[in-house]
């Protein structure tokens, strides 16, 4: 890219060049898992409703809602005059098969667990839609985002991951697995005036350092950058701070010896040195947490869980020696390569674990390899990686609820942890939700299946001249309202 300090040409008006650290995993929002594939692909598809900045929804492609006094029946009045990118105008035949597809009605495979509760879905007319469910879920309507459940034309059966097509403000154009992904403007998208961009091309480039050159190159318009590094481009460039809403862990197969043992899995949190992970790998950009839930998540997170495990050493030790442990064990922790702050989490992890006898091999994998091997595959002893935050407090939790094999990566079986989250769907009142969520968070802490280490910011540099960048509770490169003035 050339022209002035600010990267954008006369010739280049509207166009944006984004960083991000890897491929993703799918391009089909059915199939994607990784947070890093809702950081670009949110911007092509939409759910019946949208999470806003604060965590909230508000409508999308439903216009409005009705919920019946029992709790179980959703009435949802579908929005008229929205096109899918292809041209076609969407139907309530469509929203029928987004949701056949993802419940498995349509002879397929079941693609996501959000809809077990769910008894019937049926049309009223050709705009309403109608969702019963078989027992009142005080979350259901985060279920019907994007992130869960974004609306796909049934036209495009089969093809949703080579050519994915949805109705938000940005189309798809190309991908180049190892380089880019391209999309341009939605001429048709239903906001009037949106988006501004032309053209949105994220480059895939996993090196932080080499991403921090390109920005000060005038090669992307807008990056994440190490901390230590803000001072190169300060002044030239616009830094912000994002609240990234994620937990940072370094975490356990629990089906595997010694990580059964919730003693030994106590110890480890004991003997690593949390704040010198905050210090060295973040230079301080995060907040130490206690369990799975951040700060920014506000009346529903727990404070104080943060202080359970400062490090002891000795303490550790005596854990391990009561574990049956006495003189440690060997293992390997196995780290995506996408991102450098895995590889220096568990160099720490390394020389933290060495103290208290447990010898520890590293292994770097590729994040597809990663992602097939470690989260899906349940093939290892230990990870680190981040978990993305998500709008709600039940999203941020369940990831370790037994039943939920998607997600659960770690194996975690609580039985009272399962009762907990399951009780606080059936719960109307806020108050007492916030009381289960934070009892689910006092239980993750007590049983640790992950070193729960902190919700660390993302530093954003870009361009001086963009505007309209947004931050949400989750992983996400909103370009609806981005434009260079």
């Amino acid at each position: 890219m050339s022209g002035d300090t600010n990267g954008q040409s006369s010739s280049q008006a509207q166009e944006i060049r984004v960083r991000i650290n890897d491929d993703p995993d799918f391009l089909d929002p059915h199939h994607a898992t990784a947070s890093i594939s809702f950081q670009m692909i949110l911007n092509m598809f939409e759910g019946l409703f949208i999470p806003k900045q604060d965590g909230s929804l508000t409508e999308g492609v439903a216009e409005s809602y009705e919920v019946s006094d029992d709790g179980l029946t959703y009435t949802f009045k579908i929005r008229e005059g929205i096109t899918f990118h292809n041209g076609e105008d969407l139907t309530i035949d469509d929203i029928m098969y987004t949701f056949e597809r993802l419940m498995g009605l349509a002879g397929g495979e079941k693609l996501s667990n959000n809809f077990d509760n769910v008894d019937s879905i049926d049309t009223l007319d050709d705009t309403t839609f109608v969702m019963t469910l078989k027992e009142p879920n005080s979350n259901f309507l985060y279920s019907l985002t994007a992130l869960q459940s974004a609306i796909i034309p049934k036209s495009n059966d089969g093809k949703h991951n080579e050519n994915p097509i949805g109705t938000g403000p940005f189309a798809f154009v190309n991908y180049s697995p190892g380089s880019s992904l391209e999309l341009k403007k939605h001429e048709g998208y239903w906001q009037e005036g949106l988006p501004y961009l032309e053209k949105v091309n994220f480059i895939f480039q996993s090196d932080d350092q080499a991403a921090v050159m390109n920005l000060l190159a005038n090669e992307v318009n807008l990056t994440g950058i190490p901390g230590h590094r803000v001072s190169e481009v300060e002044g030239n460039y616009n830094v912000s701070h994002q609240n990234n809403n994620s937990s940072l862990i370094i975490t356990f197969n629990g089906d595997k010896e010694p990580f059964n043992d919730v003693k030994v899995r106590q110890a480890i949190n004991y003997a690593i040195n949390k704040q010198d992970i905050i210090d060295s790998v973040f230079s301080g950009y995060a907040t130490p947490i206690g369990s799975n839930m951040s700060p920014a998540m506000g009346d529903y997170y727990l404070d104080g869980l943060q202080e359970v495990y400062n490090r002891d050493v000795e303490k550790a030790k005596e854990l391990l020696a009561e574990a049956g442990y006495p003189n440690g064990f060997s293992t390997k922790i196995t780290v995506s390569s996408h991102n450098d702050i895995y590889s220096s989490i568990a160099q720490i992890a390394v020389e933290n674990l060495k103290e208290i006898g447990i010898d520890v091999e590293i292994e770097v994998v590729e994040w597809g390899i990663w992602l097939e091997r470690v989260y899906s595959g349940r093939d290892y002893e230990m990870t680190t990686i981040d978990l993305t935050g998500r709008p709600s407090a039940y999203e941020v939790l369940n990831n370790y609820i037994s039943e939920n094999d998607a997600e659960n990566f770690f194996l975690f079986d609580n039985e009272e942890f399962d009762q907990v989250m399951s009780d606080v769907l059936l719960e109307s009142n806020r108050d007492k939700q916030i009381e289960y969520y934070q009892r689910a968070q006092e239980i993750l802490n007590e049983q640790v299946p992950a070193v729960y280490i902190a919700d660390y910011q993302i530093l954003w540099g870009s361009t001086n001249n963009i505007t309209g960048l947004k931050s949400y509770p989750f992983w996400f490169h909103d370009m609806k309202e981005v434009k260079f003035e």
